[in-house]
């Protein structure tokens, strides 16, 4: 063995050792750190090991594929040349860096997101001021990246000291030797990477066991292969009328008419009761990473949402409601859309998402005047592709991107004398809220009600936000959700001073949870957030009954005594018949419907399982009962034809 590392192999060899190692010992402290996840099992755990180190094998060899190919095909007379030194030490501190760097990168994902990069990861390559600016203001930068380059030099001290550069620059081995080791090594590279997949991984029930099995590197770029899932492809399906049955059986409410008797058509008109009409402004305030769990309401004992209890008591206040997903996008397609989470990336991200039927539809038929209202770029998550395409006009911030003018409707960017705070995610909420009452002012003059969509960012990592305004330091996440309180408060007291406010309702919800770590492939209460309408006639009163963000803005339809015409999968609450209530949970691969406590999943594999899920202790035992045949066949009807409604055009806003 020691022959082979003493050859012109040998630091080929060498780069392989150090990158399982270190892919080891990630996977090692990652297992440390979330043994509380873990279903302590030793064979999982060994298992878990077992499959991470083919998984490690395959990126290592992938990772040397280029210094292999330069091996095989360096000129035998240059060996040790000048040129064959810059060129060797080049290659291998590229290597080592990114090595080191992928490595240490997986601790804060870990730490966001409890899995491996997955395609979140590519997204934000996508946008790299956001992310560069992000870890700028998260990481002590300099200090982290000389600290990599500090353990690429002890790398390279240690290699030389065990002889292996000399080997390397000495060795002048044969054409037809390399040929053969370098044809071995690229074969097997192959084979392992047409072969492996990260399905592979996934032999738990415990979703962290599988995380943990699975390589950072070779996830991400499984996820950038596989960033659309077709549904019809990968998950369980009915005939197309049999779905449809089952859809417009679940879909229509007491005060609703279908248009069409066609099987497949679900628009329908919704009849709003006796009492009169009403046409207010409505601002709908969407918390960013706002989780239930932060409100004394829901048990928290820190006191560091005091604006927002104090408003639940003077609203109506959604106490079982749960976001769709895991990401803002998603949280922004249930709110607008009303549409179950279909699998692969939000609606809001997929190309043709122009003139969707929407809540900007029944907005736009009642004369309001629509605008979205966010603190960043809204090129970011193609946002102001997406709201403009539903007739919003954008504000959000300019940072010189020509694509973020690349829009159907007006953009008025925010500038920079408006703004007291920045970081990479946007300006501060206080400043956001401060967007909102100037357009707010603006729109009243006009005498037509207005709808703001507003997106806040301030609860957002690296939790940083404007001095002496709380109590608590910046940098953590009770500091960041404490100023967002403040910022939400300041700002209702600011639009009580003005003449619009008597005629204006608050709807304030979160877009996702702050995590949604957990045992589970999909951890329900890491979903559950918080939800209120404020100021609609004075109305106090608590909804205890579930419901999911789909179903908040057809809710409020419904008390504001609307007609129009839906196609909404959401539906008014208050219209629903008791033992009817359901929520539609998801994470971008895994599809899920809780109704009364069972939770029914579909996967990718074409497999579905169910869960009873007990509230009270947080928890969830797989169930194979088959009394609930209805609600499998019920979960996939909504899916499947939410997929396929929008994959044929069908949820545009003529078509719906």
């Amino acid at each position: 063995m020691k022959k082979i590392f003493l050859s012109r192999y040998g630091l080929l060899l060498s780069t392989i050792i150090i990158y399982i190692i270190t892919s080891f010992l990630i996977r090692l402290t990652l297992s440390i750190i979330s043994f509380h996840n873990l279903d302590g099992h030793v064979y999982n755990m060994l298992c878990t090991f077992a499959i991470g180190l083919c998984y490690d094998i395959t990126v290592a060899l992938f990772i040397i594929t280029f210094y292999n190919v330069y091996l095989l095909f360096f000129p035998t007379r240059f060996i040790g040349s000048i040129a064959d030194k810059i060129l060797t030490f080049f290659i291998l501190i590229v290597t080592l860096f990114i090595t080191y760097f992928s490595s240490i990168a997986e601790f804060p994902f870990w730490d966001e997101f409890g899995s491996r990069f997955n395609f979140i990861a590519v997204d934000y390559l996508i946008y790299t001021y956001e992310v560069i600016e992000n870890i700028k203001e998260s990481y002590p930068l300099p200090l982290l990246i000389g600290g990599l380059l500090l353990l690429v030099v002890l790398t390279l001290f240690l290699l030389n000291k065990k002889k292996i550069f000399q080997a390397v620059f000495t060795y002048k081995m044969p054409f037809k030797k390399r040929l053969v080791a370098s044809s071995a090594l690229l074969a097997t590279t192959v084979l392992l990477g047409v072969f492996l997949t990260n399905k592979n991984a996934e032999f738990s029930k415990n979703t962290t066991v599988n995380e943990l099995s699975k390589n950072g590197i070779f996830s991400f770029f499984a996820a950038f292969r596989s960033n659309e899932l077709d549904y019809d492809t990968f998950y369980l399906t009915l005939p197309q009328h049999s779905a449809y049955t089952i859809l417009k059986k679940e879909l229509v409410q007491e005060n609703q008419g279908y248009v069409s008797t066609d099987f497949d058509a679900i628009s329908r008109i919704t009849n709003g009761n006796w009492q009169p009409v009403q046409y207010p402004n409505i601002i709908l305030v969407t918390i960013e990473s706002f989780s239930a769990e932060f409100l004394s309401a829901f048990g928290n004992k820190k006191n560091i949402t005091p604006n927002y209890d104090s408003l639940a008591n003077e609203s109506i206040f959604f106490k079982n409601m749960y976001a769709t997903g895991t990401r803002t996008v998603r949280g922004m397609e249930a709110l607008t859309l009303s549409v179950p989470p279909t699998p692969g990336n939000s609606i809001v991200r997929r190309p043709n998402n122009k003139n969707i039927f929407s809540i900007g539809t029944v907005l736009k038929e009642k004369g309001y005047q629509l605008n979205f209202i966010y603190g960043g770029d809204g090129y970011f998550d193609n946002m102001n592709t997406f709201f403009g395409g539903q007739g919003f006009d954008i504000i959000d911030r300019d940072r010189g991107n020509p694509l973020s003018d690349n829009i159907d409707t007006q953009r008025f960017p925010i500038q920079d004398n408006e703004v007291s705070f920045e970081n990479a995610w946007g300006i501060c909420d206080e400043d956001i809220y401060k967007q909102s009452i100037k357009n707010a002012d603006s729109e009243f003059q006009q005498n037509k009600p207005f709808f703001q969509f507003i997106m806040t960012s301030s609860n957002h990592k690296p939790y940083t936000f404007p001095n002496g305004k709380i109590d608590l330091p910046q940098g953590n996440r009770d500091g960041a959700v404490k100023y967002t309180d403040y910022a939400l408060g300041k700002f209702i007291n600011q639009a009580k001073t003005k003449p619009w406010f008597k005629n204006t309702v608050f709807v304030i919800v979160a877009d996702h949870c702050a995590s949604s770590a957990g045992k589970w492939e999909i951890n329900i209460e890491k979903h559950r957030i918080p939800a209120i309408i404020y100021n609609l006639n004075h109305q106090n009163t608590q909804i205890d009954r579930l419901v999911s963000q789909i179903d908040l803005m057809p809710t409020l339809f419904g008390y504001l005594n609307w007609n129009y015409q839906s196609s909404f999968y959401g539906k008014d609450i208050n219209q629903t018949k008791i033992g009817d209530e359901r929520a539609f949970i998801g994470n971008y691969r895994t599809l899920g419907l809780l109704k009364g406590n069972i939770f029914t999943q579909l996967n990718d594999k074409k497999r579905v399982t169910q869960f009873r899920w007990n509230e009270r202790s947080k928890t969830m035992s797989e169930v194979k009962d088959t009394s609930n045949r209805f609600l499998i066949t019920q979960t996939i009807a909504c899916y499947q034809t939410a997929s396929e409604r929008f994959k044929k055009g069908r949820m545009k806003e003529k078509q719906h």
